[in-house]
């Protein structure tokens, strides 16, 4: 159970890396329509303010995405440690069968 546990976690690290390059790739693609409006000369304003707010919404995106992949990376760690625990106490489980067995002989 703890290693479907430690997969599904590591599965949502990988899902939550993704998301945040495609973030990333987004406020680049921003950055570069910024600099071709300004360019042209058209609506330069415009495209500025617009492209500034969205820049600042994926700013805050990436942050908190930055801070999820923190968490998820020290609670697979947690699953990791429980997991070894679990194993250990299954061992000692079986030791303890068989000295109950060989009491009851």
């Amino acid at each position: 159970m703890a290693s479907a546990s430690s997969t599904s976690a590591r599965s949502l690290f990988a899902e939550s890396k993704s998301r945040l390059a495609d973030r990333v790739q987004v406020n680049v693609n921003n950055i570069a329509s910024v600099a071709r409006q300004i360019s042209r000369g058209s609506r330069a304003s415009e495209a500025v303010v617009h492209s500034a707010k969205a820049f600042c919404q994926q700013e805050q995106a990436v942050a908190n995405s930055e801070e999820n992949l923190k968490k998820m990376t020290l609670a697979v760690a947690h699953l990791g440690y429980q997991y070894e625990a679990i194993n250990k106490n299954c061992m000692l489980l079986e030791d303890v069968k068989e000295q109950v067995r060989a009491m009851q002989r």
